[in-house]
């Protein structure tokens, strides 16, 4: 089978290898689609603390059965799945306590475990103890299943800042995170939503497809200033910042209303991570901001019936398909912000 394999910082090989073999308690898939996102192209250019080279990566993976190992009785081949990324050890106190996406003992596919760009894969034994793998809703191709993971991941954020009925929402950052923040908040009943991102293209190419209530170029307008106008001042109820900049946690602060809520849903480079935090703003104003850190096997049975029920369309996100030998290709798109969503078809 044909698998694309990182060894190293810019150097990710296409190879043939032996196929998998299902053993006790585990899945062997047919890999249908793997979406890509930013963390492949990261991986990609910088390597990761958590991967030891060779290996497969990809993570937003759906699939087919294709042979179940001993011990395993709630799946049969022909099965259609969808797999969770982040793997919680479902054991420690933070995962009795239902926290699953902090757990401390937290493995990953693609990083740990050989991951979905590939032809076929094993879901080892360490994701069906946590329940990680999900069946696909009849009418989910296996594209739309891939982009489950990515919102099971927004879901969790949104959650955790309480995106609710009446909110004037603002996301920062308009990749296919900020998509589907935009769509998710208005599921959830958001009054208001307002896209930014820095890059016009972008920004344009975003809001046709999630229709935002505006959409303001953080290049040609201060967006602090531009949000205060849209909301007479007030300020949003809850600020997301689904980009990896500094600058817009600290606008964020600047942006929200008081007793509103903001999520640094987007983690900052290792090498510059610390903001200018103005306490009393959040001290006055009774802010909130809270984290979020990818998501839980629950998250991803919600975002599988949020993409079934219609409530977050993706279909339309996933602007390129590409076969597997064209990962590098789809890495270069996604470094290029000309698409949304590019998925893998193995």
């Amino acid at each position: 089978m044909k698998v694309a394999r990182f060894y190293a910082p810019g150097d990710i090989r296409i190879e043939d290898t032996p196929e998998p073999a299902a053993g006790p308690g585990e899945l062997k898939l047919a890999v249908r689609n793997t979406s890509t996102c930013g963390t492949d192209l990261k991986i990609f250019r910088h390597g990761h603390h958590h991967i030891d080279p060779p290996r497969v990566i990809g993570h937003e993976i759906a699939g087919e059965v294709v042979a179940v190992g001993d011990g395993v009785s709630e799946w049969a081949v022909g099965d259609r799945v969808q797999v969770i990324a982040a793997i919680p050890c479902g054991e420690c106190d933070d995962c009795r306590r239902g926290w699953m996406t902090i757990c401390p003992n937290q493995l990953s596919m693609g990083y740990h475990f050989e991951g979905g760009f590939a032809e076929y894969m094993i879901v080892p034994t360490n994701v069906l103890k946590v329940d990680g793998v999900n069946r696909v809703p009849d009418g989910v191709s296996f594209a739309e299943a891939s982009v489950a993971e990515p919102l099971a991941c927004v879901l969790n954020g949104q959650e955790l800042a309480r995106v609710g009925e009446g909110d004037t929402v603002v996301v920062v950052g308009a990749g296919p995170i900020g998509c589907l923040h935009v769509r998710l908040a208005r599921a959830r009943g958001a009054q208001s939503v307002v896209l930014v991102e820095l890059n016009r293209g972008r920004l344009e190419m975003a809001a046709e497809l999630v229709k935002p209530d505006a959409a303001i170029c953080a290049a040609d307008t201060d967006p602090v200033a531009a949000v205060l106008e849209l909301t007479g001042g007030r300020g949003a109820d809850v600020v997301i910042t689904a980009s990896a900049a500094g600058k817009t946690q600290e606008d964020a602060l600047r942006m929200v209303a008081r007793r509103g809520r903001i999520s640094f849903f987007g983690g900052l480079p290792k090498d510059n991570p610390v903001i200018a935090c103005d306490s009393n703003l959040v001290h006055y104003r009774e802010l909130t901001i809270v984290g979020a850190n990818g998501s839980s096997p629950e998250h991803n049975k919600r975002a599988l019936e949020l993409i079934a029920t219609g409530a977050v369309p993706v279909a339309d996100l996933i602007t390129h398909h590409l076969p597997l030998e064209k990962v590098l290709e789809a890495l270069d798109i996604v470094a290029s912000g000309t698409a949304i969503k590019v998925t893998i078809e193995p």
